[in-house]
This record gives structure tokens, C-alpha cells and sequence, in this order.
């Protein structure tokens, strides 16, 4: 095994990490971070200050009004005799209906079924841990900055796959999670792939631009950042592998599931070639027949108007990856003799929900207290209140743009959905960078900045507590506060990777997408 495993032995007190500054610094994150309650009482003490806090702003008759409507948002208190009421008819569908609860069990279920016939395994050993393992940091963060394009499932599929390719090499499998999971919420929003997310945003960007007399004439199509995503991309996955490598990794203790590196290196046999092989043409035509279905003129699985993007294949790309998972995994497992029976496939499944019992329970406190969070209109007060306050201090320039990027950073930690968030940003600073000259592209590229900086380390974002379970698997001491002084190292050089591509584009007046350039016309 490499001495990337061979991290030198904790310091009692610091968390295991060691004596330098940085050491210090992580070991301090871990130790405030351990100090918070289980998150299910945290998010219990979160919920009752909430409704307390909704409810005295309620009384006070507290109301905000969003740029661009007349209408007057007035603050929702949970109890009143109507937030009793509502919170009583709803409480059982703000659970069930809660989005991420859905992907993650579909999807844990399907990962499941190739996880556990061996064929993740396989894939690994067969394909990816054959690269040279110093290179394995930098390709996993590039991987998983084009992970957007699979929505949410990107969350759910690129870190545990990160983890096995690690293992598989010899190195940290914690460092191969953790470092994934980094660079699939700040790339979230970059990549070289187009998905659903920019079509969102570009509806909204044009629909607010059009306020202004020069809106209609200003480029906000699907593509009016790809230039600017594919270069942050690039950049991205450099900084991620080289902080997964030599910051991370080293300051990790042994994984409890570490193996012998001759284990690691074992080659695989026959029967698992053959699966792999099998489960191979399997998906390769099954996404075959996806493919072809979505590009027939006049298919369902087209938008519309025959679009292609957005269309119900990328909206509904969860049960596409569901089946392609479960077929994968099941002729795999029948071609290498690891699935023997029937009821083996839906035993695995069940197996792979069992083991997110404890998230499921969390989930049911965090879906009640984003729920309110929502109803109460709360959320929508805090990202009016924040955007006015930079727009009352008149800047102009890439300055303005800084600081709108650490504004609606702050905010992403309350208000994780991009969608949400740009829908209140973007009918302030659209209009108001527009002008003072700026492209509605260039307001769009700074936001997906801030969409994606913070996100790993909200404890609001469910996704957090889904990699802490995984991180259990190798290391079953980790707590919160563990996993996000680990996370804590990758936000600032992110956020700062991304501002310095914006300002190459921003001063040499580059275009950020096609036809659309940094200032209007």
C-alpha cells in the first residue's frame, strides 16, 4: 500500500491531525464542529427557533415585496392558528415529498445492486485504478466538475465511486470522497456538459433581462457561459486534485477497511472479466436505445417543441440511471456467478436502503425545517434584504461583482436550491448590472459562482449528512464537525479559482458563451 495511507499517528486532543498551522487550524474546525449537537437536534432547536422567530415577525406584521412584483410577501408565523394548520396538513408531504429523499433511495437502491454484486468493484480495478495513482486526484475532481449534467445523482453516484478508485489504488478512500464531493458542489455549476440547470437558468436570466428596454437585444441562451463553465472547470479540477492530494490526504488517519496493497493490486478473474464484459454491451445498448428515443423527432422524451434541452429525459434522468444501474449490476452479477438466485437483486436493494436508516430520520427533521423555512416566507425576506443592501452601496466595476459573489455566498448557506436563489438574485442584479453596462451573461456567471462555493459546507444542504454516512464506512468515529473542517479547506482556493477565471474573461473583455460578451452593446 502507498504511504498515503501511512499518515503519521494522532496527536491526542487535535483530532489526529498534526503540528502545523493548518493541522491546527482543521483540528480546530473538527473540534467546534464535534461540539454541535446530533444534527437531529440540531435541526429540532433550528426548527422551534424558527417558528418562534416567524411568529414574532408574523405579529409585527413584517412583510417583504420581491424586485420586479407588486406583491407584498407577508411573514408567516408557525404559531398562529393557521401555521398550526398548515404545518398539521403538511407536515406528512413536506417529508415524503421532500426532493432529495426520493433520488437518494431510488438511487441507493440501484448503486446498491452494483456495489454489491462486485461489478463497481470490477470497473474500478478493470479500468480507472490502472491510471498512475498520483494522477487519480485530478482526474476524479475533473470527473465530478462535469457531474452537474447528471443533476442531484451526481452527488449521489461520483463520491463512492471516488472512494472504490481510491481504495482500489492504494490511496485514501476517504480522501477520493471527500475530495469528490468538493468538486461536485463547486463545479456544479461548471463543466463542459450542458444540462438541465442551464436551461433553468437561462429562462430566468432572460425573463428578467426583458424589464429593460435592452434586454431582448442581450444573448441569454443556453450556452452563454459555456466558455467561461469549461474554463472553470479546468481550473477547478487542478486545484481540487492537487488540495485532495496534498493537503487532505495526508492529514487523514488509516482507514478502518484498509487492505494489504496486495489485495489492492489483485488483478480480476475470468468470471468477473466476462460480467464486466456482459454488463458492458448491456448498458451500451440500453443507453443506446435511450439515446436514439430521445433524438426521434416527435419523442416523449423530448421537450417542447421537440427540444432537446430541457426535456423530460434530463428532468427525468433519475430513472434512466436507475435502470441503467440495475441492469448493469444484475447481468454482471449473473455472468460472474455473484447473483445466484432471483431474490438476490431485490435483497441487495433492500440492503442498500437499510444502511440509510439514519439518514432517512434525519431527513425527516430537515425536510419539516426548510419546509417552514420556505412557507414562511423567511428565506425569500433575508435574499431581498442582502441583495438591496449591496445595491444601495452604488459599486460598479469587477468590485461589484466580488461582492455580490460573497453576498450570495452567505445566502447559499440558507437557501441551497439555485433555482430559488437566482429566482430572487436575479431580478435585482440583473437589471442593475444591466445598468451599468454589464451582460445579463456576466451577472449569470457570477452567480454560479456563489451557487456552488458554499454549498458543501451548508448545513442545510442534505447531501452533507449523505457523505458523512459514507465516510462512516471507512472511518465510523467521523462527526459532522470532522467531515467539514476536511470540506473547510477547499472553499476559499474554489471561490478564489473561480473570481480569477471571471477576471481573466472580465479584463480582457472576453466572450463568456457564444455572442455573449462581457458588457452590452
Amino acid at each position: 500500500m502507498q504511504d498515503t495511507l501511512a499518515s503519521p499517528s494522532p496527536t491526542k486532543g487535535d483530532g489526529g491531525y498534526g503540528s502545523g498551522r493548518l493541522d491546527r487550524l482543521m483540528a480546530a474546525l473538527e473540534r467546534l464542529g464535534n461540539k454541535l449537537p446530533h444534527p437531529f437536534y440540531l435541526f429540532t432547536a433550528l426548527f422551534v427557533l424558527l417558528a418562534v422567530v416567524s411568529t414574532a415577525l408574523a405579529w409585527a406584521n413584517v412583510g417583504v415585496t420581491v424586485p420586479g412584483s407588486d406583491e407584498r410577501l407577508e411573514i408567516q408565523g408557525l404559531f398562529t392558528s393557521g401555521g398550526i394548520s398548515w404545518f398539521l396538513e403538511n407536515a406528512l408531504t413536506n417529508f415524503t415529498g421532500f426532493p432529495p429523499l426520493g433520488t437518494v433511495l431510488l438511487m441507493m437502491m440501484a448503486v446498491g445492486v452494483a456495489e454489491r454484486t462486485g461489478l463497481l468493484e470490477t470497473a474500478v480495478r478493470a479500468t480507472i485504478a490502472k491510471a498512475p495513482a498520483w494522477l487519480l486526484p485530478y482526474v476524479v475532481a475533473f470527473v465530478a466538475c462535469q457531474g452537474h449534467v447528471m443533476s442531484d445523482i451526481a452527488v449521489l453516484v461520483i463520491p463512492p465511486l471516488a472512494a472504490l478508485v481510491f481504495k482500489a489504488a492504494g490511496r485514501h478512500p476517504v480522501a477520493g470522497l471527500v475530495g469528490a464531493f468538493a468538486c461536485v458542489c463547486a463545479g456544479y455549476s461548471a463543466g463542459f456538459t450542458v444540462g438541465a440547470l442551464d436551461a433553468l437558468y437561462a429562462g430566468i436570466t432572460e425573463k428578467v433581462a426583458a424589464v429593460l428596454p435592452t434586454g431582448p437585444d442581450a444573448p441569454t441562451h443556453l450556452l452563454v457561459n459555456y466558455f467561461f463553465t469549461a474554463s472553470a472547470s479546468v481550473v477547478l479540477a487542478l486545484i481540487g486534485g492537487f488540495l485532495t492530494a496534498r493537503v487532505l490526504e495526508p492529514r487523514l488517519p488509516a482507514p478502518v477497511t484498509a487492505e494489504s496493497s496486495e489485495d489492492e493490486s489483485a488483478g480480476i478473474s475470468a468470471e468477473q472479466r466476462r460480467g464486466l464484459l456482459w454488463a458492458t454491451v448491456a448498458t451500451g445498448a440500453y443507453a443506446a436505445v435511450v439515446l436514439v428515443a430521445w433524438l426521434l423527432p416527435g419523442s416523449p422524451l423530448r421537450g417542447e417543441g421537440g427540444a432537446l434541452v430541457p426535456s423530460p429525459a434530463l428532468s427525468g434522468i433519475v430513472p434512466l440511471l436507475f435502470g441503467a444501474f440495475v441492469i448493469a449490476g444484475a447481468v454482471y452479477g449473473v455472468k460472474a456467478r455473484t447473483v445466484t438466485h432471483r431474490n438476490d437483486i431485490p435483497k441487495m436493494m433492500g440492503e442498500s436502503v437499510t444502511s440509510m436508516a439514519g439518514y432517512i430520520v434525519l431527513i425527516l427533521v430537515i425536510a419539516q425545517f426548510i419546509a417552514v423555512f420556505t412557507w414562511s416566507n423567511l428565506g425569500t425576506l433575508l435574499a431581498v434584504e442582502g441583495a438591496e443592501l449591496l445595491k444601495s452601496a452604488g459599486l460598479t466595476g469587477f468590485t461589484a461583482l466580488v461582492l455580490f459573489v460573497l453576498v450570495v455566498s452567505a445566502l447559499n448557506m440558507l437557501i441551497t436550491s439555485g433555482s430559488a436563489l437566482w429566482s430572487l438574485m436575479a431580478p435585482v442584479f440583473v437589471p442593475t448590472f444591466m445598468l451599468i453596462g454589464m451582460s445579463p451573461a456576466l451577472t449569470l456567471a457570477a452567480f454560479r459562482i456563489a451557487d456552488s462555493a458554499t454549498q458543501m459546507i451548508s448545513p442545510l444542504n442534505p447531501y452533507l449528512f449523505l457523505s458523512l454516512a459514507l465516510v462512516r464506512r471507512y472511518e465510523p468515529g467521523a462527526q459532522l464537525g470532522t467531515l467539514m473542517s476536511r470540506l473547510a479547506i477547499y472553499v476559499l482556493p474554489f471561490i478564489g479559482a473561480w473570481l480569477a477565471v471571471l477576471g481573466v474573461f472580465y479584463a480582457f473583455d472576453l466572450p463568456l458563451g457564444p455572442g455573449a460578451g462581457i458588457h452590452l452593446p
